[in-house]
C-alpha cells in the first residue's frame, strides 16, 4: 500500500518521499491506521521490517495538531524508550527525518557520556523524547525531566530489555506518566514476562505480527559448515578469503569470544572489530559506524549487542557459535537480505551443537544445506568426550526449545537434518576405515 493512501499528512508523505519512501511494509500498512485512530499497539517484530516508522509517523502527526510555544518551555509530549545507545540514535534519527517540515524537536539521551549538553538542550524544550532507560531515570531523578504530560509512549525491543535486566527501570519509569496516553510495545519475541507486562501497560491493543519465521529465512541462502570447534576460527578466514563477502556479522555467543575472533581475524590481516557489553558506548558506536562505512569488513557481534541494530545492503552474516534458542538464529540471519538485497547466511557446527542445529531446523521448517567440501572437516571425537559435550550442553539448554522439539511441529522436514547428518557421519566413518 503507498503511504498516500494511509491519511498521512502531507508534511510527513513530503518528508517520506525525500527519503526515497513511497509504499509502507506490512507493519507500517496494518499499524499506522490503528496508531492513528489512538489505539494502543502490541507488535511482534524484528529490526529491519519498518516499525520505527510505523510507529513515528502517528505520533508525528498526534503531536502535529497540537499548539506549541515555539519559544518558551516545551514539556515533553512523546517518550520511546530503547535498550541500547545505538538502537535510540537510530530511532531519534528516524523521527527528525520524518518530522523535518513539521518544527517538532526531538532529543535523545543515553549513558556513557557526559549529561550536561543533554540537560542543555532539554532546558530548551523538548517534544519527542528518545532514551535509554538508565540514563532517564537519573535524569527523573535529579529533575532535569518530568513525564507528566506524556501522550505517546513507546516500549521498542522490550524482549532485549528483559534480558539486559532494564524492566524494572522500566516499570519506575512508566509511573511517572499519566495514565491517560497512547502505548505501543514492540517485541522481536513474547516471553511471559514481557506479555505480562504488555498486560498491564496496553489498553485493548491493536495487535500486529509480523514477518514468520518461515518467511524470513526462505529468502536468505543458508548453508551449515561441520566442523571442530579448535577449527572455526581457520574456516572463518578460509571462507573470509572470498571477496564476494562485501560485509560480514560474525556473531559469537561470548564477549570474551568475540574479542578472540576479533584478534585472530586481524593477525591474518583483516580489518575487524568487536561490539559487545563490556565495550564503551563510545567503542560500539565507532565500531559500527566503521563498519557501516564501510571502513571495517567485519563485524564480530554477540546477540545483545547487535539487537535493533540495522545494517543495509549486509552480504553474509556467520553463526560462529550457535545460539542456544532457535529463534536467536532466526534473529541473527534476519539482519541480511533485507531490502531487496540479497543475503547468505552461514552457520559453522560443531559436535556439541548438534542438538542445537536440530532444533533451528525444526523451527524453520527446513534442513539447512550441508557444505561437505572443505578444508576443515568434522572429525568425530572419542565417545567418552562426546558424553560429556552432552552433558554440558544439556545443563545450558533452554526448556523452550526442548519442549518444542517434542511437540512434533515441523518434525517432516526437520527430520531431515538429522538424516543428514546421520549419513554425514557414516560417510566419515566409511573414509577412516579406508
Amino acid at each position: 500500500m503507498q503511504f498516500e493512501n494511509l491519511n498521512i499528512i502531507q508534511p510527513i508523505l513530503k518528508a517520506l518521499i525525500a527519503e526515497g519512501y513511497t509504499e509502507a511494509t506490512p507493519i507500517q500498512e496494518k499499524a499506522i491506521p490503528s496508531l492513528l485512530e489512538g489505539r494502543d499497539l502490541l507488535g511482534c517484530a524484528q529490526t529491519g521490517t519498518g516499525k520505527t516508522a510505523a510507529f513515528a509517523i502517528p505520533i508525528l502527526q498526534g503531536l502535529s495538531y497540537e499548539q506549541r510555544n515555539l519559544k518558551g518551555n516545551r514539556p515533553i509530549k512523546a517518550l520511546i524508550l530503547a535498550p541500547t545507545r545505538e538502537l535510540a540514535l537510530q530511532i531519534s534519527d528516524s523521527f527528525k527525518a520524518y518530522g523535518k517540515f513539521l518544527g517538532l524537536r526531538t532529543l535523545v539521551i543515553y549513558g556513557g557520556v557526559s549529561q550536561n549538553p543533554q540537560t542543555k538542550a532539554l532546558s530548551a524544550g523538548v517534544d519527542i523524547l528518545v532514551a535509554t532507560p538508565g540514563r532517564l531515570l537519573d535524569l527523573i531523578n535529579q529533575k532535569y525531566i518530568r513525564l507528566n504530560q506524556i501522550k505517546s509512549f513507546v516500549l521498542d525491543e522490550a524482549d532485549m530489555m528483559l534480558d539486559m535486566g532494564m524492566l524494572q527501570d522500566v516499570r519506575k519509569i512508566i509511573k511517572h506518566m499519566p495514565a491517560e496516553r497512547q502505548n505501543m510495545l514492540f517485541s522481536a519475541t513474547m516471553p511471559m514476562e514481557i506479555a505480562k507486562l504488555a498486560g498491564t501497560i496496553l489498553r485493548n491493543p491493536a495487535k500486529v505480527t509480523i514477518t514468520p519465521v518461515s518467511s524470513t529465512v526462505e529468502v536468505i541462502k543458508q548453508n551449515v559448515y561441520y566442523v571442530n570447534k579448535n577449527n572455526k576460527i581457520n574456516l572463518l578466514i578460509h571462507l573470509l578469503k572470498n571477496k564476494e563477502i562485501v560485509s560480514a556479522l560474525v556473531f559469537s555467543r561470548t564477549k570474551h569470544g568475540a574479542d578472540k575472533i576479533v584478534k585472530h581475524l586481524e593477525r591474518s590481516g583483516f580489518k575487524a572489530q568487536a561490539i559487545h557489553g563490556n565495550k564503551s558506548q563510545n567503542a560500539r558506536q565507532l565500531a559500527l559506524n566503521n563498519f557501516k562505512e564501510r571502513k571495517t569488513r567485519i563485524l564480530v557481534a554477540t546477540d545483545i549487542a547487535a539487537r535493533g541494530i540495522d545494517i543495509d545492503e549486509l552480504s553474509h552474516v556467520f553463526n560462529y557459535d550457535l545460539p542456544e534458542v532457535p529463534e536467536t538464529y532466526v534473529h541473527r540471519i534476519g539482519r541480511t537480505g533485507r531490502a531487496g538485497f540479497g543475503g547468505i547466511a552461514i552457520a559453522f557446527c560443531d559436535q556439541e551443537e548438534m542438538p542445537l542445529l536440530d532444533g533451528i531446523e525444526k523451527l524453520v521448517l527446513k534442513s539447512i544445506p550441508v557444505v561437505e567440501v572443505h578444508p576443515f572437516p568434522l572429525v568425530e571425537v572419542p565417545a567418552e568426550q562426546k558424553i560429556a559435550s552432552s552433558r554440558r550442553l544439556a545443563a545450558h539448554q533452554p526448556t523452550a526449545p526442548r519442549n518444542r522439539r517434542g511437540s512434533g511441529s515441523g518434525s517432516g522436514k526437520s527430520t531431515g537434518g538429522k538424516k543428514d547428518r546421520d549419513r554425514f557421519y557414516a560417510k566419515n566413518k566409511r573414509k577412516d576405515n579406508l
